[in-house]
């Protein structure tokens, strides 16, 4: 296999931290475009190791040139360490059917018993593994002990009402304990789960549902959201009435009291089953290629595609990442990653990777603004939280509400923080660790996906000398690049295409039933590699910088330009919180750059004139990064269109900027922003 430049990095080296200064001007505006991306900033804050980080880090700087000396054994290595085999592989990789994988393929093991029954075997049944705390404030804590009872009751439930190994059980619930048993009880059972997120709409659950042939699903009455109960069943029997033959029954926990609609035979309260089953299970143990889960990837519309992940090479790189990005350490840490389960970094990070590591964690219901914009803070102060995992879109967010929220309370349990979803603006980067983490609790800023199902390349908190707003190195064992147009690998300091070069053991096995889109989506654009949809630049010491997704890229008088980037110049800004930039159809330079801001509450409240703000952010912007970034309008919004998840619906933004009628807005977490945009944009773009 070919090797990878940076792939086996050495770590920046340690250098003392330097003041804050604005980020390079990326030169003249003309010249030839670029054969991938532009590279319009530099950042030259570093931020070494403390060297008690170093003395007691779970991964040090020598792991990297063992992983590079032979990848696959490498993670043979981590397999065998990490996990409890029934019976051991003997076969590492399997590459030879290319674009498909196997690995550790003649091995055998369980999920659940390795994230639950090992530790209560091993001496470790009264560890806490889950606080939970809901948002009316309920609270129950779960022992490891206490999770094994209930996985093994609610896997024998599930297998009175027909779930055998291999069965798909689609799961529909809020984020309360019973949704972590229930993903622990398939498992268990051998049975594949698709979780779905409870802020989908009926349409969309029943796209997945009839996808996956699911036979049982697992719901609630509903769950708590900003206040006020949000049912869950009625989607659930929507969904079910567009047809869904395959469904045998409706597993319904009661978590909120409402009252629901019936269907005897076919609806079951997790009451009237779970709790009267029996506390003893013996878990199935499966091929390591078996089917652990699907996870959809698409929205409300169109035919859904079923991310495919196995079991092995799946658990293997879910708990070797968490405890080597995270330093977990099971015995002293309080773990709490904010993540729904509905999402891939609920599966692995909230619910795989910690408990196989036998971590402590917390699990939250709720939003981070109910019943107070604290609640977060009082969460890490009330269980002392020591490793918090998180969103950009989430640190913006409490940004704008000020530093004086969590001043309020004390966060001095927190010695790792990490970023996950989306590139983080170096000036959020910089607030997180000063806000939240002291100026002490290191960043681990991580890019994965659904598809590449866990952390690859990220910094490690006893290694890295950091640099905001940069995912930096791949991690051991992974050969990610970023590449030219043709593929070749770009300089220190250029942009283009990030790709992985060889497979990694939680790689995807494909589309759920459809193989040809599986190779057409992720191996067609660079025959060999696999293409991450994401564009990146490598800055002088050959670091990655995530740009966010191609599609995103605009193209400015020839140049080609990342959202990312000219987002970041305006979060560095003091009055700004959080942007969104796209590009909108223009005359002269074929596209022009659009700029959506969200002002601090501190700046808000001054209550200057909007076009005064306006250029003072367009005069910032082309300072920080060049003429050619400049934005054509900036809008100060209220808000932002996002989806439940968080993510800024970019197209939305795009309709707004061309003056068309404003599509599909049914994802997002509140439509009515929408209308206060569009209102915004009757301002007259500058001159």
């Amino acid at each position: 296999m070919t090797q990878t430049p940076h792939a086996t990095p050495t770590p920046s080296t340690a250098v003392p931290p330097v003041p804050p200064v604005p980020p390079v001007p990326a030169g003249p505006a003309d010249g030839p475009a670029p054969a991938a991306l532009d590279n319009l900033s530099t950042e030259d804050r570093r931020f070494p190791p403390d060297p008690a980080m170093i003395a007691q880090a779970n991964v040090g700087s020598d792991v990297y040139a063992w992983a590079s000396a032979d990848r696959p054994d490498f993670w043979a290595d981590q397999a065998r360490e990490l996990l409890t085999w029934t019976r051991p592989f003997t076969e590492v990789l399997d590459w030879s059917e290319a674009p498909f994988v196997r690995w550790f393929a003649d091995g055998r093991l369980n999920a659940a018993y390795n994230a639950v029954d090992r530790h209560v075997e091993a001496g470790h049944g009264e560890r806490v593994a889950l606080h939970f705390e809901g948002e009316p404030g309920d609270t129950r804590t779960l022992t490891y002990a206490d999770l094994q009872r209930e996985v093994s009751r609610a896997a024998n439930a599930m297998a009175s009402l027909g779930v055998g190994t291999g069965d798909r059980v689609a799961i529909y619930l809020p984020m309360i304990p019973e949704a972590v048993i229930t993903m622990l009880a398939c498992a268990r059972l051998g049975a594949p789960h698709s979780v779905v997120f409870g802020g989908f709409s009926a349409e969309a659950l029943h796209s997945r549902i009839v996808d996956a042939a699911a036979t049982l699903v697992v719901t609630a009455d509903g769950g708590y959201r900003k206040g006020t109960p949000s049912a869950l069943k009625p989607a659930v029997d929507e969904a079910l009435a567009k047809g869904a033959p395959s469904v045998e029954h409706v597993l319904v926990v009661r978590r909120t009291g409402q009252t629901v609609d019936w269907t005897p035979g076919r609806d079951v309260w997790w009451s009237d089953v779970v709790d009267a089953a029996s506390e003893r299970h013996t878990p199935v143990d499966v091929d390591a290629e078996h089917p652990l889960f699907i996870l959809y990837t698409s929205g409300t519309t169109g035919r859904p595609k079923g991310i495919l992940h196995t079991t092995g090479g799946y658990l293997t790189q879910a708990a070797f990442t968490h405890r080597a990005v995270f330093d977990l350490k099971p015995e002293t840490d309080v773990y709490w990653c904010t993540a729904d389960i509905g999402w891939i970094t609920g599966h692995t990070y909230v619910v795989y990777g910690p408990l196989i590591n036998g971590a402590t964690q917390v699990i939250y219901e709720g939003t981070p603004d109910t019943p107070h914009r604290g609640r977060w803070w009082e969460i890490v102060q009330k269980y002392g939280v020591s490793i918090l995992y998180t969103a950009p879109t989430a640190i913006r967010t409490c940004m704008k509400w000020g530093d004086d929220i969590p001043a309020s309370f004390d966060l001095s349990s927190l010695r790792v923080l990490g970023s996950v979803g989306e590139p983080i603006n170096p000036e959020a980067w910089m607030w997180y660790r000063r806000t939240i983490g002291g100026d002490r609790a290191p960043i681990v800023d991580t890019w994965w996906q659904t598809e590449t199902g866990a952390i690859m390349i990220s910094p490690l908190p006893g290694v890295t000398s950091t640099k905001p707003g940069s995912a930096q190195v791949p991690l051991p064992g992974i050969a990610a690049d970023v590449v030219d147009d043709e593929a070749k690998s770009v300089p220190d300091g250029a942009g283009g295409y990030l790709v992985v070069r060889e497979p990694w053991p939680a790689m995807l096995r494909g589309i759920w039933g459809d193989r040809e889109r599986y190779k057409d989506t992720y191996w067609s654009r660079f025959p060999g590699l696999y293409f991450a949809g994401d564009g990146a630049k490598k800055d002088a010491d050959g670091d990655i910088w995530l740009l966010g997704r191609v599609d995103d890229v605009m193209n400015v008088s020839g140049h080609r330009l990342s959202t990312t980037e000219i987002e970041s110049a305006l979060v560095s800004h003091p009055s700004v919180a959080e942007a969104a930039v796209v590009g909108a159809s223009d005359d002269m330079t074929g596209q022009a750059v659009v700029a959506f801001v969200i002002l601090r509450a501190e700046a808000a409240a001054l209550d200057r004139p909007a076009e005064e703000v306006q250029e003072e952010l367009r005069r910032h912007v082309a300072v920080a990064i060049g003429p050619i970034a400049k934005p054509r309008q900036v809008l100060v919004v209220p808000e932002l269109p996002k989806t439940r998840s968080g993510k800024i619906m970019r197209r939305l933004l795009r309709d707004v900027a061309e003056h068309r009628t404003v599509g599909d807005a049914t994802t997002l977490a509140d439509s009515s922003v929408m209308d206060l945009i569009a209102a915004g944009l009757s301002a007259p773009p500058a001159a």
